[in-house]
């Protein structure tokens, strides 16, 4: 089967639906897309990618977007563990598009046409709950926000205080004539100021680096080291405390592990379906009618692979009226493109997709 495949160029069919496709759930099963065997199978599928065609002229493309791969934070939650803040994002980036896709299928349409499509969009697990609890602790992947705790916003609030009292005394250095520049900054998590080499023993404290060149050395002054002792112990609670932030926010997530794995089957489904659709439109297809006696009949059919605006439709039927077909005519005179239009058509009909004519 795979050499008839590649002689009919499918796999090019196949890249051309995968770029309809949105998510990386989407693209997956569109790059794994073979042809039904059972007419059953296949009237299913299309009905499928029929109701999303109906859809997309109806209302609108789904709101579909990129989401990240969530499978090792799911792996992770499920042994209790604790999720970084990237983590959490991308777990609720996927509770979010659940409910846009849920709110996309609710509004301002009859969906009763739409049986399989029901039951992708009516089993998408939403919780906004989650989604406001995270948005409100987590500002983006490497910040949380004050308002995360009480006890957080306690810890930054002390420790804005002391940053400031610890620059108000380094200040009153900067305009003495051993220090090299006037400036504050900060070696090995300590507030410290730049002074000459030559005065380092005019200013009391702790030299903690020396300049590449050897000229200036970087010394916290006594006044502030009691300063510098709070603010590092105050940033030890800070992290301390996200980290309980952290492990409260992925407890949320672990009741609702099963429904998040379901989500991503169906928002993988729903991306499949309507990629079909979208790929359909594009090439202005038309649904095929499946038949079990074994004859095909196309009525200007055009080749999907080449520009609809140049390629000339044939019309081809085989298997009713008669059971053979001999195909005549001069060199590029389009035998070879009609045999795999014939081909190429069948196999998407069989494959859950459109096909043209």
């Amino acid at each position: 089967m795979d050499k008839y495949l590649e002689k009919l160029e499918f796999n090019k069919i196949i890249d051309n639906l995968c770029e309809y496709a949105v998510t990386y759930l989407g693209k997956d099963l569109a790059s794994k897309l073979v042809p039904y065997s059972l007419n059953s199978d296949v009237k299913m599928a299309l009905d499928e990618t029929t109701e999303s065609f109906i859809f997309i002229q109806r209302k609108s493309i789904p709101p579909l977007c990129p989401i990240p791969n969530i499978t090792d934070y799911l792996n992770l939650l499920k042994m209790n563990g604790s999720l970084g803040l990237k983590g959490l994002l991308d777990l609720t980036s996927v509770l979010k598009l659940s409910r846009n896709l849920k709110e996309y299928f609710s509004q301002d349409i009859d969906t009763s046409f739409a049986e399989i499509l029901t039951s992708y969009f009516s089993n998408l697990y939403t919780n906004i709950g989650i989604e406001n609890d995270i948005s409100n602790s987590i500002i983006d992947e490497s910040t949380v926000s004050d308002n995360a705790s009480p006890e957080l916003y306690k810890i930054r609030k002390k420790q804005v205080k002391i940053n400031s009292d610890i620059k108000d005394k380094l200040s009153s250095y900067l305009n003495k004539k051993f220090v090299q520049e006037p400036i504050i900054t900060v070696r090995n998590g300590r507030f410290v100021i730049p002074v000459k080499q030559e005065f380092k023993n005019e200013i009391k404290g702790f030299v903690h680096d020396i300049s590449s060149t050897g000229s200036t050395v970087f010394v916290e002054p006594l006044s502030v080291f009691e300063l510098n002792n709070d603010l590092n112990n105050l940033k030890l609670e800070e992290n301390m405390e996200i980290e309980k932030i952290l492990l409260n926010l992925s407890s949320k997530f672990y009741p609702i592990i099963d429904l998040l794995y379901s989500n991503l089957d169906l928002i993988g489904k729903i991306d499949f379906s309507f990629a079909k659709a979208k790929y359909a439109i594009s090439l202005d297809a038309n649904c095929p009618v499946i038949n079990d006696e074994k004859f095909f009949c196309f009525k200007k059919a055009r080749h999907p692979l080449i520009n609809k605006s140049k390629v000339v439709p044939v019309d081809i039927n085989v298997g009713k009226d008669f059971s053979s077909l001999i195909i005549t005519g001069p060199n590029t005179g389009g035998k070879t493109v009609s045999l795999k239009t014939a081909g190429l058509l069948n196999l998407m009909g069989a494959s859950r997709s459109f096909y043209t004519c």
